[in-house]
């Protein structure tokens, strides 16, 4: 994975990983260990998710860039429906406070999106492919015909 991915995944998952400490912390006081172990779980579910669905967002553009919206709008929504099965399938567990679980999946993804949008803002991106030294000694082939 190239430097620049490696670090937008770190700046989208510190910022998640902390406020699902916050969450933890709180869940933790609101509601005791169960709570804090719900939002622990939900912290790990979020970061997990929404990692891979950024790991394979670049590899996209960068493999097939004519795909990148839709792969992106796929992908967001295929995230949404699987952190809301992931709700629905821990609705009533005894192992965890599932209140505290919903509440940190829905603070954390914000986390993570907010991140995400901030680190895309601060990259420093290229919009014109610089010209490689092999190409600055080669002249343009005129391939149209002479008047």
């Amino acid at each position: 994975m190239p430097s620049n991915d490696v670090r937008t995944l770190l700046q989208t998952a510190v910022p998640t990983a902390v406020a699902g400490a916050v969450a933890a912390a709180i869940s933790g006081g609101v509601a005791g260990g169960k709570g804090a172990l719900g939002a622990v779980v939900a912290t790990i579910v979020v970061i997990l998710f929404m990692g891979i669905g950024l790991v394979v967002l670049q590899r996209t553009a960068k493999s097939l860039p004519h795909l990148f919206q839709a792969m992106g709008l796929m992908l967001y929504t295929a995230q949404l429906l699987l952190l809301f099965i992931f709700v629905a399938v821990f609705k009533n567990t005894t192992m965890f406070n599932p209140k505290a679980f919903a509440i940190t999946l829905v603070v954390t993804t914000l986390a993570w999106i907010g991140a995400q949008a901030r680190a895309h803002m601060k990259a420093k991106i290229l919009y014109v492919e610089p010209e490689s030294k092999s190409d600055k000694g080669e002249k343009p082939k005129n391939t149209g015909s002479r008047s």
